[in-house]
């Protein structure tokens, strides 16, 4: 197992060199051209930014309000973008949200050495209205 592959030893160098290389890529181009690169970057940092929720609130050192904190987000954010990862994915409810009673489960089977494996990784999130537009 590389560093890259174990989401408890911090984001992986390669997974931030590949936000380096998307941004290296918009850098120079015009706003039109930039845009695709910089989208990339972005969920690339995203997916980076949940994975190390997940593993603040599983190795304890984090509350799901803390971690919500600490990366910018209100508590309420934080339980649809942890259900979106590797480490919390399967403990998410039919809501899509990950809540505290789920991580103290996968705590549980974390230490018990029989964590759930979510079954396929879900799309992007992305906006929806509230209201149709016109």
């Amino acid at each position: 197992m590389t560093k890259d592959d174990d989401p408890a030893a911090g984001p992986g160098t390669e997974r931030l060199a590949a936000v380096r290389r998307a941004l290296d890529e918009a850098e120079g181009r015009d706003s039109v051209g930039a845009l695709p690169y910089l989208r990339e970057a972005a969920d690339r940092l995203t997916e980076l930014i949940d994975e190390s929720m997940a593993v603040a609130v599983l190795s304890g050192g984090a509350s799901l309000r803390s971690a919500g904190a600490s990366a910018g987000l209100t508590e309420n954010a934080v339980g649809p973008r942890l259900a979106r990862t590797r480490a919390l994915g399967a403990y998410a409810d039919e809501r899509g949200r990950v809540t505290a009673a789920a991580v103290e489960r996968a705590k549980y089977d974390l230490e018990s050495g029989a964590p759930r494996q979510p079954a396929a990784a879900p799309p992007p999130m992305r906006f929806k209205p509230r209201r149709p537009t016109q």
